[in-house]
């Protein structure tokens, strides 16, 4: 499987009572798919998964495997503190029909880089699908350094594509690559977008995120990989604020759903307890923004 372009991760509609809303989760597939990017991950972090029990996570992953009808890959967030619980995970994941599994280092008392790579390896070992990577400290609590990464993509080959969310990202990207010794690592970067046109410069293969106008981070990739660097930047610092915006620790999800909502994707842009709504203020500034004239004339709903 190849890790190139946009990667779109969904979040999970609930309804005002809290239960899933898979209707509207069927419309926010199909909102990501016709936006053009090249796969969609379930079950991520923005994708309220903490907040799922076990029916709720199965029901998800069918939900989407079934939307998606094989137009494009679905990737599946596996994460768990054990390794054999992941690789539970793992496998009912693939045998849901998932092309890939994402999985972050267990959260541990005093881990270390050769437990990590253990965890990996043993992952790898009793699982026959690519494994997507992810180096997101405040989930695992803990930071993989880029010769840790290259080590893994290295050594176990399932595991060569990295889903990169620790700053400084670029510089990241650009030493894991570097460390590789030529392997075709595939690194997607995150963390809303909003160093989407550095990375790719510094040789990232794409973005996984759930920015809630992936159109425009379809539309940024294809630019830069067409070689022009200038319409990209362009195109891509025009939709850094709302990137920024939408990012926003502690209300970003809310933000993402709201404008979800108003695209006609979710019906309501519930966040589950104890996540928050938006207040009044935040809701006036997002309108100012998706209404200021050099962004509002690229939004896909105008």
């Amino acid at each position: 499987m190849e890790f190139h372009g946009v990667f779109s991760v969904l979040p999970t509609p609930f309804n005002y009572k809290g239960e899933l809303d898979i209707p509207s989760l069927r419309r926010v597939v199909d909102l990501f798919v016709a936006a053009g990017v090249n796969g969609v991950t379930a079950l991520g972090v923005t994708s309220e998964v903490s907040r799922l029990n076990e029916s709720e996570r199965m029901l998800v992953i069918d939900t989407v495997v079934a939307q998606v009808n094989e137009r494009i890959p679905v990737i599946v967030g596996a994460t768990a503190d054990g390794t054999t619980l992941c690789l539970e995970y793992s496998r009912a994941v693939r045998s849901a029909g998932a092309a890939a599994v994402m999985v972050s280092p267990p959260r541990m008392p005093k881990l270390n880089s050769e437990a990590v790579f253990r965890h990996f390896s043993e992952l790898a070992s009793g699982l026959d699908m690519p494994i997507v990577v992810q180096d997101f400290p405040p989930l695992s609590g803990y930071s993989m350094e880029p010769v840790l990464l290259a080590r893994i993509a290295r050594e176990i080959p399932s595991a060569r594509a990295i889903k990169l969310e620790d700053p400084p990202t670029p510089l990241k990207t650009a030493n894991i690559l570097a460390n590789s010794k030529g392997l075709p690592v595939q690194v997607l970067g995150g963390l809303g977008g909003v160093f989407l046109l550095e990375e790719l410069m510094a040789g990232a293969a794409g973005v996984m995120t759930g920015f809630a106008v992936p159109e425009i981070l379809v539309k940024v990739v294809r630019l830069f990989k067409s070689g022009q660097l200038t319409a990209a930047s362009d195109l891509f610092y025009t939709y850094v604020p709302l990137m920024r915006f939408e990012f926003q620790e502690g209300i970003g999800l809310a933000i993402r759903k709201e404008i979800l909502h108003r695209r006609g994707a979710i019906e309501v842009p519930h966040v589950r307890q104890p996540g928050g709504g938006l207040d009044s203020g935040t809701s006036s500034a997002l309108d100012h923004l998706l209404n200021w004239p050099r962004l509002k004339q690229e939004l896909p709903w105008n």
